[in-house]
């Protein structure tokens, strides 16, 4: 038998913690790594190092843990830095390991083949954590440490660089360092619990902000909607902490006009792991309730975006229940249950949001029917950049629970097909569809050959307007004239003939229902073409949120 190597040694620290499925793209620098994995676990080997990192933070966005990405030194590593920079603003877990040169010529710039000049600078920064491995010796506990960290509250891609001789050198697995224990939740003092306790107490007409920070304590923040009779707005990373038929929950609607209305009204707002991103707050020019109470594990969050009357440090989860623990021993002082008509309010705007969006966007509700009618309530859907998805699939098409929501929060197009992939194989059992764009998908066309190798559980439902439609739209209301936005495209109808994949195509919005459930139904991939010309226009054309100093 050989000698265990440094691939043994990565096999040993992923099965350790439960990872059985890595994403990557073979090499010189890198083969030691992927011959191990793809002997002892599942390796998937995508057609672009970006695609690895996406399709690992999606893998462990589906399974509410670590994913792993595998690339090469030099560009491979720099194909990388895009997806790590969408993991590192979503603060996503990955673990991302990419060769290096022989650690004898690394940093002597003799030209060594995959050579890069300061990599490990280059990782850093578009990673949270990266570190080199210095020798053999020291591989395992540079491994732990950065899953470690990646794994840790803040999250976020950790990067390590592996010189290729120090991958074949002799590894012992069994002598991998143990985890460390895992570090307290953070809980805000007993003084800060009380007075939050006393304001929400007192509130008659409160609101709660569901962000990222906050899916993980999804009961608690259900329990404490109750208790209060609050009304729920999200971000959209704060989907699915509260299911999306919940009659409180308004969900990602807060810059449309009835619910800057509701937050007028409201006389407190508690925010839960929300970091107010501009495009959630219309350039922060959404106003608050003057009581604003903000809960955050990130100290530096706290009052970043939007002043707070009152923050609380702490984790989510553990916080909401220390605050529903002094709610219930606290005498009611009038606030709690006390005003019914701003439950009904709150379930008026509920209802007005969604009415509102449907309306505008025409014959597109159809299929934003028929998806959430043709999956199962735990289907993953994953949604790269594109008018549909910007527009209905972040905020009309329900979600149900959070490691089901799935798309490119740092907002980089391209991202969808390779996050969807990862996912889907987190769970190969259920159904999971994809909603891409032709101009994202063409960012990343070459993985359709991984999606046709791989056959996951897949439908890619691909929205065919002829290039990119929201800087089109955008143009189109604010300048004189388009410039790169109209895109040759495929013929899908060819491209998924000639890819192996199942196709079909929505013309009219009486297609989208059955072609959608039969092609959810089956037991592998399918390409979906919405033919967007022949469908029919939205009624209003959706432009994103962003000011544009020059427009007209």
């Amino acid at each position: 038998m050989p000698q265990p190597n440094g691939g043994d040694l990565l096999v040993a620290l992923l099965r350790d913690l439960g990872v059985d499925t890595v994403f990557g793209v073979v090499s010189v620098h890198n083969l030691p790594l992927v011959e191990a994995v793809d002997r002892d676990l599942r390796f998937v080997p995508v057609r672009h190092e970006a695609t690895a990192v996406n399709a690992a933070d999606g893998h462990g966005r589906a399974r509410g843990g670590l994913g792993c990405a595998l690339t090469s030194t030099g560009t491979g590593a720099g194909n990388a830095a895009g997806s790590l920079i969408e993991s590192l603003s979503t603060g996503s877990r990955v673990l991302h390991i990419t060769g290096q040169i022989d650690s004898a010529h690394l940093g002597a710039g003799r030209g060594f083949i995959h050579e890069t000049r300061d990599q490990l600078g280059m990782l850093r920064a578009v990673s949270s954590h990266a570190a080199t491995v210095p020798d053999a010796a020291s591989a395992g506990a540079v491994l732990r440490a950065a899953a470690a960290h990646a794994l840790g509250p803040a999250g976020g891609p950790a990067s390590v660089e592996w010189p290729i001789d120090l991958q074949y050198a002799a590894q012992d697995p069994t002598a991998l360092p143990a985890a460390p224990a895992p570090a307290e939740p953070p809980l805000p003092a007993p003084a800060a619990l009380d007075e939050a306790a006393r304001l929400l107490a007192a509130a008659r007409r409160p609101l709660l902000w569901a962000g990222g920070g906050a899916t993980a304590a999804g009961p608690e923040l259900a329990a404490l909607l109750a208790e209060v009779n609050a009304g729920l707005l999200t971000s959209n990373s704060g989907r699915g902490a509260v299911p999306e038929d919940h009659d409180r929950c308004v969900g990602n609607f807060a810059t449309t006009p009835a619910g800057r209305e509701l937050l007028a009204d409201a006389d407190l707002l508690m925010s839960v792991g929300t970091h107010f991103r501009s495009n959630e707050t219309a350039d922060w020019s959404l106003r608050l309730p003057a009581v604003h109470v903000q809960i955050d594990h990130d100290p530096a969050a706290l009052g970043r975006s939007y002043p707070a009357a009152l923050t609380l440090h702490g984790d989510a989860a553990t916080t909401l229940t220390a605050l529903r623990q002094r709610l219930a021993a606290a005498p009611s002082t009038g606030g709690r249950a006390a005003d019914g008509a701003w439950t009904a309010r709150v379930r008026d705007a509920r209802e007005e949001v969604r009415a509102a969006l449907r309306d505008q966007i025409g014959p597109q509700a159809a299929i934003c029917d028929a998806i959430r009618a043709a999956l199962p309530r735990t289907a993953v859907i994953a949604r790269d950049v594109t008018v549909p998805a910007s527009s209905w699939g972040n905020r009309l098409l329900e979600i149900y629970a959070p490691h089901t929501n799935v798309f490119p929060r740092g907002g980089g197009i391209g991202q969808g097909l390779g996050m969807g992939i990862g996912a889907a194989l987190a769970h190969p059992d259920t159904p999971s569809l994809v909603m891409a764009g032709d101009g994202g998908l063409a960012v990343h066309l070459g993985e359709l050959l991984t999606l046709a190798q791989e056959r996951p559980r897949l439908t890619l439902v691909v929205f065919n307007d002829g290039g990119y439609g929201v800087l089109r739209n955008m143009q189109d209301r604010y300048f004189d004239r388009r410039s790169g936005v109209d895109l040759a495209t495929p013929d899908f109808a060819a491209l998924a003939h000639a890819t192996g994949l199942p196709y079909a195509r929505i013309a009219a919005p009486d297609d989208a229902a059955p072609i959608l459930t039969a092609a959810t139904a089956g037991d592998g991939p399918t390409l979906v073409e919405v033919d967007l010309t022949a469908l029919g226009p939205m009624k209003t054309p959706f432009t994103p949120p962003v000011a544009l100093p020059a427009a007209r």
